[in-house]
């Protein structure tokens, strides 16, 4: 190689870098997508529901405590309290239309992780651990927007932070401080999140 072309060479990694630094901001990990906030078929206010009406989150994700998945509300859900309340707003009559054509909303998923990761969310929901603690605080939210990185280590941390999980004599976790009850070690082992 001469000298010419290893300047050349050494110029374009020069150049590759440069750019990379440049577009830091933009640039993603895998599974990255901390900040995301998708456009949603129906104008929908987590503030205004689960903030201001402080409507539970398990009454919409109903599966959240009994599955792997917290689950989408059908739209049958919505118009439990809206075929009385906001009946005839824009919003709520694309609900309506969606049940009358037997059709379901769909909903851009905010939340998504890697397919070799799973996380299960009734084991951490009757475990104690609020929504928040991974979604942010969602009850202030217009529109959802996915508040942390969702990194492996967010979670690692916390399986070794909060370790200790209070189960009852049938098993089940128990969200008080009994100290008669049996212990339960959150898991930091890889086949845990990872099958």
């Amino acid at each position: 190689m001469n000298l010419k072309t290893a300047k050349i060479i050494s110029l374009l990694i020069t150049m590759t870098g440069a750019i990379v630094l440049y577009q830091g901001a933009t640039f993603s990990w895998l599974g990255d997508q901390q900040g995301y906030e998708p456009q949603q078929p129906i104008a929908f206010s987590h503030k205004l529901h689960a903030g201001d009406n402080q409507i539970a989150c398990l009454y919409c994700h109903s599966s959240a405590d009994k599955s792997r998945v917290a689950g989408i509300p059908a739209a049958s859900v919505c118009m439990n309290c809206h075929s009385q309340i906001k009946k005839d707003s824009v919003e709520i009559q694309k609900i309506a239309q969606s049940i009358s054509d037997n059709r379901p909303i769909e909903w851009v998923r905010v939340h998504d992780l890697p397919d070799h990761a799973v996380f299960n969310h009734s084991r951490h929901v009757t475990a104690g651990l609020k929504c928040q603690q991974c979604h942010g605080p969602v009850e202030t939210m217009e529109r959802v927007y996915q508040f942390d990185s969702q990194f492996m280590g967010t979670c690692v941390s916390c399986h070794r932070t909060h370790r200790e999980v209070t189960l009852d004599e049938s098993g089940k976790p128990l969200i008080t401080s009994e100290s008669t009850a049996k212990k339960l070690m959150a898991s930091t082992d890889c086949s845990v999140c990872h099958h």
